[in-house]
């Protein structure tokens, strides 16, 4: 089981995302079960959004993509709703980072899981906390 954020999810989303091999998250997901927060899907979604208004995609794109990564092995952590209140944003405080990034950081730590991540700024705060990443 790893952390996966919605950077490595996009990256593997989006053809011309740039990022070290997109392709690892399919293999991996076959083998490995993925965790994220609550809000993953909606920073997924709205990447799909905006793909399609910059044309990255076409507009019938992001449905084809959602039903594909509805056959991921994707679980959603409910806990992270409780920690929003004010262990996430201390954590956001401690490696500023946004919340949002802050609760993949959260998850990472709290069920002492590897982190998937292309988002510099939390590489760089995982690498601080001593969680591993996934590369």
């Amino acid at each position: 089981m790893f952390v996966l954020d919605s950077s490595s999810a996009i990256a593997w989303i989006l053809p011309d995302e740039r990022g070290p091999d997109p392709g690892w998250l399919l293999r991996l997901s076959s083998e490995e079960t993925a965790i994220v927060p609550v809000h993953w899907i909606l920073e997924v979604t709205n990447a799909l959004r905006m793909a399609v208004k910059r044309r990255r995609l076409a507009p019938g794109d992001p449905a084809q993509v959602l039903e594909r990564i509805s056959h991921q092995p994707i679980e959603v952590d409910p806990a992270t709703i409780g920690l929003g209140w004010r262990e996430i944003p201390a954590i956001a405080d401690e490696y500023d980072l946004t919340t949002y990034d802050a609760a993949y950081l959260e998850l990472a730590m709290r069920l002492e899981l590897p982190l998937a991540t292309l988002d510099h700024d939390l590489a760089r705060a995982a690498r601080t906390a001593k969680v591993a990443l996934f590369a």
